[in-house]
């Protein structure tokens, strides 16, 4: 087996963030935070569960993707941010903690190929 790691999976979970219904508001952070990891988007889909339910959507990266699924009536969201090459997948998970100013971020990184034990939590105080 291969010390050498091909993509970096961030998971993460938010509570308390800000924009949990609006699209437009989760679009933007994603892309502020593809940005910032100095990543390429190829393309963006996202929807608006009606009633206020909840968004899903997805950035695809020419690096791989960034997607998000919120869950308003438990006052969370769930981020998956999923790297390879040079792109900063710390530095996208900064920019979305920047943007929705969630009460609570634990991030989980999983370091995908790398053949062993590869799971590092880091949650929030």
């Amino acid at each position: 087996m291969t010390d050498h790691a091909p993509g970096v999976h961030l998971l993460i979970d938010m509570w308390g963030a800000d924009g949990l219904t609006d699209a437009s508001l989760l679009e933007q952070a994603l892309r502020t935070a593809a940005d910032a990891a100095g990543a390429t988007i190829l393309k963006a889909v996202f929807h608006a569960f009606p009633d206020r339910a909840g968004v899903t959507g997805i950035l695809v990266l020419a690096e791989s993707h960034i997607s998000v699924h919120t869950w308003p009536e438990k006052d969370f969201a769930a981020f998956d941010i999923f790297v390879c090459g040079a792109v900063d997948a710390e530095a996208a998970a900064g920019a979305l903690r920047a943007a929705l100013n969630p009460s609570r971020c634990d991030v989980t990184s999983v370091r995908r190929g790398a053949g062993q034990s590869n799971h590092v939590s880091h949650p929030s105080a």
